[in-house]
Formats: C-alpha cells, sequence, structure tokens
C-alpha cells in the first residue's frame, strides 16, 4: 500500500509531459506539490489544473539562486520537504560534432544541478528522514549511436544517485534512480508528430511489450519509490523500460532459426 498522503514533495520540470503525470499522481495520492520549471505559462496552468495542494515556482534549476529560491519558497509555503524528484533535463546532443557550450549546458542541467539542488534540500530531507528520486535513461547505460553528451550525463547521474545514497545515509534519507526506457513525452510526441501508432510501432524492437509507455506508469513507479513501501531500498535503480534493458543484440528475434538451412 502507497502511502504519501500529507508529504511534501518537490518536482523539477514537474510541469509537462512525464513531470506533470508525476505530479497528478503525487497530488492523488494526497501529497503537496511544489512544481519547479521554466515556464510561467506551464507552470501556472499545472498550478490550476492539480488545485490546492500545488504550488509553482518558476525555477531554472541550472541557476544557484533559482535553486534557493525554491527550497526557500517550498519551506515557507508548506513546512517541510519530504522528497525530492529530480526530473528535470536538457536534451541538449549534437553526437560526436556537440560543442563544448552544449556539453557543458547538458551536463550541468541533468548532472551538476541534481547534485547542487540535492544538497540544498539535504537539511531538510534529514529533518523528514526523506528520500531523493533521481529519474534517469536506459541511455547512461547503453550507447545510442549519434547520442554522446546526453547518454553521458544520464551516466553522471546513474554513479551521482549511488554516491548520493552512501553519503546521505548518515542522514537517513533514501536516494533512488527510476531508469526510463521508451516513455510517451514530449520529445516523442514532437518527433512522431503527435503520432502514438507510429511511436509503438518504432519502439516496438526495441522492448518486450511491444509499445512506448504511458507517463502515468512512470508515475506510479515514482511514487511506490517515494513511499514508506519503499523503505529498505537506497542506492538502487528501478527500471521503467518494458523489457529494454533485458534484451541482448538477440532482440525478439531467435538466432538458431535463421542459422538453420
Amino acid at each position: 500500500m502507497i502511502h504519501l498522503k500529507d508529504k511534501v514533495c518537490i518536482i523539477t520540470g514537474g510541469a509537462a509531459s512525464i513531470g506533470l503525470e508525476i505530479s497528478k499522481k503525487l497530488i492523488d495520492l494526497g501529497c503537496k506539490v511544489a512544481i519547479a520549471a521554466r515556464s510561467p505559462e506551464k507552470g501556472k496552468k499545472a498550478e490550476a489544473s492539480l488545485g490546492k495542494n500545488a504550488l509553482y515556482i518558476k525555477t531554472d534549476i541550472g541557476v544557484d539562486e533559482d535553486c534557493k529560491n525554491l527550497i526557500e519558497k517550498t519551506i515557507e509555503a508548506f513546512g517541510k520537504i519530504d522528497v525530492l524528484i529530480n526530473n528535470a533535463c536538457s536534451y541538449g546532443d549534437e553526437g560526436a560534432k556537440t560543442t563544448r557550450e552544449v556539453w557543458l549546458q547538458t551536463l550541468n542541467i541533468n548532472a551538476v544541478s541534481v547534485a547542487i539542488l540535492g544538497e540544498m534540500a539535504r537539511p531538510h530531507l534529514k529533518a523528514s528522514k526523506g528520500n531523493i528520486i533521481n529519474i534517469g535513461s536506459v541511455s547512461g547505460v547503453f550507447p545510442h549511436i549519434e547520442r554522446w553528451a546526453y547518454p553521458v550525463s544520464k551516466a553522471a547521474m546513474l554513479h551521482l544517485t549511488k554516491t548520493q545514497a552512501v553519503e546521505y545515509a548518515q542522514d537517513k534519507i533514501r536516494v533512488n534512480m527510476i531508469r526510463l526506457g521508451h516513455i510517451w513525452s514530449d520529445p516523442f510526441e514532437g518527433l512522431t508528430g503527435d503520432d502514438r501508432a507510429h511511436a509503438n510501432k518504432v519502439s516496438e524492437p526495441y522492448n518486450l511489450m511491444n509499445r512506448v509507455a504511458d507517463g502515468e506508469e512512470v508515475a506510479n513507479t515514482v511514487a511506490f519509490v517515494a513511499s514508506s513501501a519503499a523503505s529498505y531500498m537506497t542506492g538502487c535503480e528501478t527500471v521503467v523500460d518494458g523489457g529494454y534493458s533485458a534484451m541482448g543484440p538477440e532482440g525478439h528475434t531467435p538466432l538458431f532459426p535463421l542459422l538453420a538451412k
């Protein structure tokens, strides 16, 4: 049973796509949610749709002052912090030709800012015996052709998650990663022209469920890991990838029948 009633959660990138689905789930479970996002338009729309237990705080997590303001405003509004969900992400990547500027921006958002925000939230999470959830990607474990900066940044986040777990254990703060595969989200919607059937068809060879996942399927897992039901989990990866990580190079296709003449 997932118990999160009256917990206070911060979610970065919580106003759209997967982040919005997570925000909705947490609100449904009785949480108070501080939504950190750069876009006032999306942030205010999310706040209005989610009701009185949602608070939008304009935040660029790549800016220290914005991160400090996020923590302060959350405490001012809700009095504590129980869960920090690092969901905001930069997809900046030009493969082998990625410029230094894009490299640094991608690493800054996807790894460095996660570390800094976690440390800022640490005293409050210590007080509540709370936890941190970092949203990772299969890209951080498996190389992807023509993608360099994003996968490397997610690999850095994975190691950071384990480092935070070891460091923060003394404060009774759990730190875990949820590793995502192909999820119906803004990048998928944009690339396919909002064609979910096409996304499923393209994704089919890469996972065992033959489709992309819904954001709610991610949100369900986030809620579990955030709750006391996962009280003995820290430094872990919980994988939501439809079996992507389980498959080897042969994928869905048995080799021997192809070899037989």
